[in-house]
């Protein structure tokens, strides 16, 4: 149904929903049901593995998320052996916030010192036994359900050793948690209970202390804090498009022992109240603890698609910013997008690694994108380490809009979605009635390539303000040199609508049934209307709709590049890809209830398996006290996408 109100579109990021995956499903010959195993030769000897390189004790694999493990007891040789291990569930299958707030099931754990560490959606933090999936404790963070919010998730939670405590001292090991309504935990990695001296009895309600928006669910965290330096950092997730003013985006660092805020950074340098807000880097933040810095990945400046109110580039917005972790003070910042338009935040993890140029090592950070454009920077200024330039893009013809005349376009690695075969008026077609539909879906529209703007009669924007790459973010195989990078691709149609015409178009929505987002935008004289460009669940876009692609990382070359999923058009993804030294490549994200493992050499699919929910999450892995290694994902569906929820975490071993 289509999304209207006061506060619509709460932190929607205009992915296509369940009726195109499942057609998209059918499309490709795709059966739910059943998993078939592609048999490999005998399984080749590995040598013992490090215990102490075993773990999974950040988010995205170590600080600078690189996904990366250095196990190698599952290879391309045995692989297809790999059977289920255990099955835990949460318990939180089909249960609701307020207006019909969809639980969505998407985070990672974190494998720490023995244990696995899974937090909910509705604020509750599970440690797993990792052997066998038995729940050790779990801890509710009094979350409340008669609270509407934007996002109904969480991707991960953060564990920090105190180096000056006892090992058996209470709370010597923490895990760090935000909650969805804006606090901040602190709980004994041992116990679950709270660390009475973090903040107020273990929290800290960073919605207060950030003086935010009048409802509370639009202010939220969605992702994994970062630790380092003895610091404990977290962003706002905030909802879009409902207002001018959206609230303060600032990043925030407190002490991880205390909980005294230590500093704060706001993406809009001359924020005016009423007038604009977000920016907010809601993603997750790398680190880079030698450094001493502090990666940051930055959003849109509110509201998305009319800058009237924000003139300029709005510099630290879509951007990756460098943050000195003692003091929050930027040392370098790299914008994605100039005075965004488009509602493409920089949504991926920044990824810390290491480029080879003749002989020389270079500490990078690649920043994947929204719109298939992938940045290779220099870690120490920032520069892009293959060239980018400045090109022209179209103007907006909206009044006391400006939008900017260039973007940039990195040298290297190419685009990795082209704008070949895009045309209002001559779609793709799965057949003649549906190339006539798509055509007439986007007839008037404006498509003038890349970053075309939105306008009163409706434009094109391709790719869409859900497609590139989002929050699940890159592998780097750092021994081969490869970056291993889901891409999704398909259109969205944007028109601005007066505002004082939105009433009547939410009511036209509504008896028409028609499957479309309204963001009012208040405060600016523009509301947004928004669809997916398909028609019958069909999208109008060319496919491959998604497709994994390795990359060199020194070279920026492509290496090989394939659909996911079973057919050539390839399925729409979320959540990321873990790569192990093994030469294997883990991913779920697809609609098709699948994880798969492709050898990282080639992209072949070397073993796939059934899971009982459509897995949009990252997987992970470790070594469990038994000596197996284990590849855990969480299976749990994804309301945005329309797609059944789950609340099952799952772990795939080889036998014993």
């Amino acid at each position: 149904m289509p999304i209207f109100g006061d506060r619509d579109n709460r932190g929607a990021f205009g992915w296509p929903r369940g009726p195109l995956l499942l057609t998209c499903l059918a499309l490709a010959g795709v059966a739910v049901g059943g998993s078939r195993l592609i048999r490999g030769p005998a399984a080749e000897s590995v040598p013992a593995q490090d215990a102490a390189r075993s773990d999974w004790p950040v988010y995205g694999g170590d600080g600078g998320g690189s996904r990366f493990s250095p196990l190698i007891q599952i290879t391309r040789a045995n692989v297809a052996g790999l059977e289920p291990a255990w099955t835990f569930r949460t318990g939180e299958l089909g249960q609701e916030a307020r207006d019909g707030g969809d639980l969505t099931f998407e985070a990672t754990p974190i494998h720490f010192e023995g244990r696995l560490y899974v937090p909910t959606g509705f604020g509750e933090v599970i440690a797993l036994d990792p052997v066998t999936g038995e729940p050790v404790w779990r801890t509710s963070t009094g979350v409340r359900r008669d609270w509407a919010y934007a996002e109904v998730t969480s991707r991960g939670v953060a564990a920090w050793r105190d180096p000056d405590a006892a090992r058996e001292a209470e709370c010597a090991t923490r895990i760090f948690y935000g909650t969805i309504d804006a606090r901040l935990v602190a709980l004994d990695a041992a116990t679950g209970a709270p660390c009475t001296g973090f903040g107020d009895g273990g929290t800290v309600d960073v919605w207060r202390l950030a003086g935010a928006v009048e409802e509370r669910g639009d202010f939220q965290f969605t992702s994994a804090p970062a630790v380092v330096r003895g610091r404990v950092i977290v962003g706002p997730s905030i909802g879009d498009n409902w207002n001018v003013d959206t609230g303060d985006g600032s990043v925030r660092a407190f002490d991880a022992r205390t909980g005294e805020p230590l500093w704060s950074w706001s993406p809009l340098e001359e924020r005016r109240p009423g007038q604009v807000g977000a920016a907010n880097g809601w993603s997750t933040m790398s680190v880079d603890p030698e450094a001493g810095l502090v990666f940051v990945p930055t959003g849109s400046a509110s509201p998305d698609f009319y800058g009237g109110m924000r003139r300029g580039e709005n510099r630290w917005a879509n951007s990756v910013v460098a943050l000195d972790a003692e003091t929050g003070t930027p040392v370098w910042g790299f914008q994605t997008v100039h005075h965004d338009l488009f509602d493409y935040d920089v949504a991926a993890q920044p990824t810390l690694a290491i480029l080879t140029r003749d002989g020389e090592r270079i500490p990078a950070v690649v920043q994947p994108t929204k719109t298939g454009l992938l940045f290779v920077l220099d870690r120490r200024d920032g520069r892009p380490l293959f060239g980018y330039e400045e090109r022209p893009v179209p103007a907006s013809d909206i009044e006391g809009e400006a939008a900017s005349p260039t973007q940039p376009f990195p040298l290297a690695p190419a685009p990795l979605i082209g704008d070949e075969g895009i045309d209002p008026a001559r779609p793709w077609a799965a057949s003649d009635a549906h190339a006539a539909e798509c055509a007439r879906l986007a007839r008037g529209h404006r498509y003038e390539g890349a970053f075309t703007p939105p306008s009163r009669e409706g434009s094109l924007m391709y790719p869409g303000n859900g497609a590139g790459t989002n929050w699940g973010g890159v592998g780097v195989d750092p021994g081969r040199g490869l970056l291993v990078i889901p891409t999704t691709r398909f259109g969205t149609l944007v028109r601005l609508i007066d505002a004082a015409a939105v009433a009547d178009s939410a009511r036209r929505l509504r008896e028409t049934g028609d499957d479309a987002e309204i963001g009012r935008q208040r405060g600016a004289p523009y509301a947004m209307l928004r669809r997916t460009w398909m028609v019958d669940g069909i999208l109008c876009s060319p496919p491959p709709w998604g497709v994994l692609t390795a990359l060199d990382l020194s070279s920026g070359e492509t290496r090989w590049e394939v659909p996911l999923g079973e057919t050539d058009n390839g399925l729409p993804s979320a959540g990321g890809p873990m790569v192990t030294a093994s030469g294997l490549v883990f991913m779920a994200g697809t609609p098709d209830r699948r994880i798969r493992a492709y050898d990282v050499e080639t992209g072949e699919v070397l073993w796939r398996a059934e899971l009982p929910r459509d897995a949009l999450a990252t997987p992970m892995t470790y070594l469990g006290a038994d000596g197996r290694q284990y590849v855990v994902v969480a299976a749990g569906g994804h309301g945005k996408w329309g797609l059944e929820p789950g609340d099952h975490v799952v772990a795939f071993a080889l036998p014993r």
